[in-house]
């Protein structure tokens, strides 16, 4: 069983009022990325102390379905609007060790 396609990006953004503008982009975007087949995860977060960086986990089905999120219309439009907030990017492809997938609510 193939175990997804995953990576993770840090986007380093230029002052609080592109964070604020790339946040919102994010949220515009995310409306797309729901619906979405093959994204099992999308989450974007700040890491504590760090108010101009959004780090995001994406985890696809597969490559396909990596590409597929690419060839969307709100993904184009992310990618080609994010570059005015940013003041650097940083990506990481992800292979899998070891994982555990437990569904909210389960126990162990």
């Amino acid at each position: 069983m193939p175990s997804g396609y995953a990576l993770v990006v840090r986007f380093t953004l230029r002052d609080t009022t592109a964070a604020q503008q790339f946040d919102e982009l994010v949220a515009q975007t995310a409306v797309g990325i729901r619906t979405e087949p093959g994204t099992l995860v999308y989450a974007v977060h700040e890491p504590v102390d760090e108010p101009l960086v959004r780090v995001f986990y994406e985890l696809y089905a597969d490559r396909d379905a990596f590409q597929a999120h690419e060839d969307q219309p709100h993904t184009k439009r992310f990618l080609a609007a994010r570059s005015q907030f940013l003041a650097g990017t940083e990506v990481t492809f992800l292979n899998e060790v070891a994982g555990l997938s437990k569904r909210p609510g389960s126990e162990g």
